[in-house]
């Protein structure tokens, strides 16, 4: 249902990222999240990849769920933030949400300018910390509409100058190796949305 490809970069002097990825595909409905775990080093790192575990345990629950699972598990942690994503084939439509500060837009196939892209709704909060009220957002896709998550080690304004032809792989490593700021862990989920609409007439 996606292609999808993921560029990340460990602060320089730490051992290990506190920006994680999470993908799960099936055969009717795709999911993927970007986490970021508060600060950098080994504690933010721990509190990402325990986010990561919960949302393989609880994988086919609601995506309310899966903040609420993840929220319940960093409560022994610095925190983290995360964006999520549930693409349905079923009526080609994505469900997102976020808490934090991990970017997330949609870059439109067959549009340009304002009409061609649609940034995801972040509320203010931290998992494990304080969850604020929630709710997804619900979007149509298209086949070929890329979506991108970026965690905040990453500048702003990539999605203004990003080729949308270009493959997942392309446009992750060239917004890491242009917009990467530097001074923390950085990680950028892309991913195609690949379903094409049934035709009527084969049903």
């Amino acid at each position: 249902m996606i292609d999808w490809a993921v560029a990340a970069r460990t602060l320089e002097g730490q051992a290990a990222s506190g920006d994680q990825h999470w993908v799960s595909q099936g055969p009717a409905e795709s999911r993927l999240a970007v986490i970021d775990g508060v600060g950098h080093g080994n504690e933010a790192a721990r509190a990402s990849r325990l986010a990561v575990a919960a949302l393989d345990q609880n994988a086919r629950e609601s995506p309310l769920d899966l903040f609420q699972r993840c929220h319940e598990c960093l409560r022994t942690t610095r925190g983290a933030v995360m964006s999520l994503a549930a693409f349905s084939a079923s009526d080609n439509t994505v469900s997102w949400l976020g808490v934090g500060n991990v970017e997330g837009v949609i870059l439109r196939r067959q549009f340009r300018g304002p009409d061609g892209q649609e940034a995801l709704v972040l509320r203010s909060g931290v998992l494990g910390v304080r969850m604020p009220q929630l709710f997804a957002s619900v979007v149509p896709v298209a086949a070929g509409d890329t979506m991108i998550l970026t965690t905040d080690g990453l500048r702003e304004g990539f999605a203004d100058h990003t080729n949308r032809h270009d493959s997942p792989r392309q446009i992750a490593d060239w917004i890491l190796d242009h917009y990467g700021r530097g001074t923390d862990d950085a990680l950028v989920l892309v991913a195609r949305y690949l379903h094409e609409k049934a035709d009527a007439t084969t049903r």
